[in-house]
This record gives structure tokens, sequence and C-alpha cells, in this order.
């Protein structure tokens, strides 16, 4: 069975790591690293809002439009940065904004 990774900060990790997610704690300039290693070994990868963002934006896409991978951008422990809104990207794509 594929193991499910976290990639974010120290404290988000070791939360995770609680409830037996196999958590990667990365500094800043570590993420791109960590995310190639983890995308290979893995059914579900999370990764927080904040190293979401040091990743280049193309590999980030391309990764989560390929789904092999699931990936999931969660906020960390202390919600420093939130992820995408997901019900305003629906309603943009669709054409149905308020």
């Amino acid at each position: 069975m594929p193991v499910t990774i976290f990639i974010g900060d120290e404290v988000s990790a070791s939360a995770w790591r609680l409830i037996g997610v196999r958590a990667t704690a990365v500094d800043t300039g570590s993420v791109a690293a960590a995310f190639d290693a983890a995308v290979g070994d893995t059914g579900l990868l999370m990764v927080t809002a904040a190293c979401a963002r040091e990743l280049d934006s193309e590999r980030l896409d391309a990764a989560v439009r390929d789904a092999k991978p699931l990936i999931l951008v969660v906020p960390d422990a202390a919600n420093r940065a939130a992820p995408p809104d997901l019900d305003k990207q629906v309603d943009r794509v669709l054409g149905i904004e308020q």
C-alpha cells in the first residue's frame, strides 16, 4: 500500500507523524528536493501552502494535473499561509464567479 507523505515545517510535520504519516520537515531552499523525492514514492503527497509557494509553479501544476500521486496543498499548524481557495478557483474555471 502506498504511503502518505507530508512536506512542511517542523511543528506541522511532528503533528502528522503522530498519526502515522511519513513527514519531512524542510528548510527554505530544500523544498524542491524533498518534493521530487516524494513524488515517486507515494500515493498521497501533502505540502503546506508555504512550501508550495517555494516550488516552481509549472512543476507543481504539472504534478497536480498528473494526479499520480494525488497532491494536496494544506495549511501549516500556525496557518501562516493559506492554501488556494478551491471554491473560487472552480467558480472561475466554470465561469460562474460572483
